[in-house]
């Protein structure tokens, strides 16, 4: 019989509580990790995190870990692997949790110029306070819900979001202002690559959801991804750090249940199985006119992934990194 209990269902495990001393350590070593530090009038907490601050590769992995509700690791692996200098690795012994409760960018926050009083807004909120607000159908597959008197979300922004839009967080997060913060990290600096590119785990987790994979059954999660330089570029920074997963993405799921679906997840995952795989994300993006909906959904998945089913002790290996494109869409020969 198969197991309809969503997957979070039994858990008590709150992501803003979890989140709450990786903030306060963002927020009492601002200096050191290159970010500033601010309240608005109501009492909000901002942290820019690379608009008018510079940001940090340390401030990056810190909010990768504030993304994943204190349940994950994001650290940096140096020494040249497959041919590139620094790798991001993330591991998380709750990965439904870290990555599909929290860490995912599923909420969609706009604001017309009437709204703004000047430029529309939009921006997809990640992290912790997504549980709060409960506003995607996603937050009834996997039956959870935060409670939590404290909330964090991460926004990958270029510019303060107006007030309309902080009033609707506060409003759909039952905050009080002094409770609630808000981390923003443009694509383009140090920090906002990092935490991207930190999402290779998160991304491979949407892709098993998205496959109809019983999330129940994944327990481990490890995944590392190469880590490029930032570019002042907005639309080439977004496609780096896509670049970084789609081709350089390496992930070990571990599942419990039956070996054909393990073996089938372990086929299937890989974004090798994408007809838009091959190129570079950028010039995919404008092949499809800006559009996301226009691009093949099965390309947003990392390059290589193990599946390891602990109930029979079986390893299964489907698809393959791609570094000597990345090489040539990142590199500049001496």
């Amino acid at each position: 019989m198969t197991d309809t209990t969503p997957p979070l269902a039994a858990t008590t495990l709150s992501v803003n509580a979890g989140a709450r001393p990786l903030v306060e350590r963002l927020i009492a070593d601002a200096e050191a990790l290159q970010v500033a530090v601010r309240r608005d009038a109501s009492g909000v907490c901002i942290v820019d995190a690379g608009i008018e601050a510079r940001g940090s590769v340390a401030a990056g992995l810190l909010i990768g870990e504030i993304c994943m509700g204190g349940l994950g690791q994001v650290g940096l692996h140096a020494g040249g692997l497959e041919s590139w200098p620094t790798w991001v690795e993330v591991r998380s012994s709750q990965p439904v949790l870290a990555c599909l409760g929290s860490q995912y960018a599923g909420w969609s926050l706009a604001a017309t110029k009437e709204e703004t009083g000047g430029k529309k807004f939009f921006s997809l909120g990640s992290g912790p306070a997504r549980a709060l607000a409960g506003k995607e159908d996603l937050f009834k597959e996997l039956g959870y819900r935060d409670r939590a008197d404290h909330g964090v979300l991460v926004m990958e922004v270029d510019r303060v979001p107006p007030q309309v839009i902080i009033d609707k967080l506060l409003h759909d997060c039952a905050l009080r202002p002094e409770a609630l913060t808000i981390v923003l990290t443009p694509t383009t600096s140090l920090a906002g690559t990092t935490q991207i590119v930190a999402r290779v785990l998160e991304t491979a987790l949407h892709k098993a959801h998205t496959l109809g994979f019983a999330l129940g059954h994944i327990i481990e999660g490890v995944a590392t991804a190469p880590l490029p330089s930032p570019t002042p570029d907005g639309a080439l920074a977004m496609g780096r750090t896509n670049d970084a997963i789609l081709y350089g993405g390496k992930v070990h799921l571990t599942v419990r249940g039956d070996d054909a679906a393990a073996r089938a997840l372990a086929k299937q995952l890989p974004s090798t199985n994408s007809r838009d795989h091959g190129r570079s994300f950028s010039d995919i993006f404008k092949e499809a006119g800006y559009d996301f909906y226009k691009i093949d959904a099965g390309l947003f998945a990392p390059a290589e992934v193990w599946v390891s089913n602990i109930d029979s002790g079986n390893t299964w290996h489907g698809g393959a990194l791609n570094m000597t494109l990345l090489r040539q869409l990142w590199l500049q020969e001496a």
